[in-house]
């Protein structure tokens, strides 16, 4: 095991563990960014360079900048007065632990790893994109055009329309223009009544 792989796996959970516990969203959305690249790494290092590429483009380039910009359009970067743990966190720990032991002793256990595999097939990623830009092109505009649709679609739900109360408010305010009647006093003092407008208009026209 490499020096370059132990240290990429380090900093791959350190930006994990950043991202769960970090108080403000811009923050989390960068370390998860940085864990996408990490893994993305870890996969360059086992010479899948197709899952290593697309972890690249997909998943750092499209969603974590997606994740940015939600939040961003959003407003919701500002960190949480609340804590970002629940009440409940130590049991999810002392449930996390034994699993993770549980996992680690089964894997290194197996009598699976041992056993002679099949020779990997010599498929580079330029093969896979001849392939994608020929045969499977089709498939390919489609499922870009549905990722630009995702797009459009966060951003009209993002999308902050005018509230309610400011709406009623603007209405009431065109209808008091309109017939003529004084607004309602604000503060302390107290608004005409209709007998008080009624006397103030007969002295007028006497």
């Amino acid at each position: 095991m490499s020096l370059f792989l132990i240290l990429t796996a380090v900093v791959t959970l350190l930006a994990a563990v950043a991202a769960m516990s970090l108080r403000n969203l811009v923050h989390c959305a960068l370390m998860l960014a940085i864990s996408f690249s990490g893994v993305a790494a870890l996969y360059l290092q086992l010479d899948a360079e197709f899952v290593g590429f697309t972890e690249i483009l997909v998943y750092v380039g499209a969603v974590a900048i997606l994740i940015v910009m939600a939040i961003l359009l959003t407003r919701s970067g500002e960190a949480p007065e609340k804590s970002v743990l629940t009440s409940g966190w130590q049991a999810g720990v002392l449930v996390t632990i034994p699993v993770f032991l549980l996992l680690s002793w089964s894997v290194l256990h197996s009598t699976a790893l041992p056993a002679p595999g099949a020779a990997a097939p010599h498929v580079t990623v330029k093969d896979i994109g001849d392939m994608l830009m020929t045969r499977y092109v089709l498939p390919l505009e489609i499922i870009g055009l549905m990722l630009t649709a995702a797009m459009i679609g966060a951003v009209v739900i993002a999308y902050k329309e005018v509230a309610p109360s400011s709406t009623t408010s603007s209405r009431q305010e065109a209808a008091r223009t309109a017939t003529g009647n004084p607004p309602p006093a604000i503060g302390n003092a107290a608004a005409p009544t209709p007998v008080a407008v009624c006397a103030s208009k007969e002295e007028g026209a006497a």
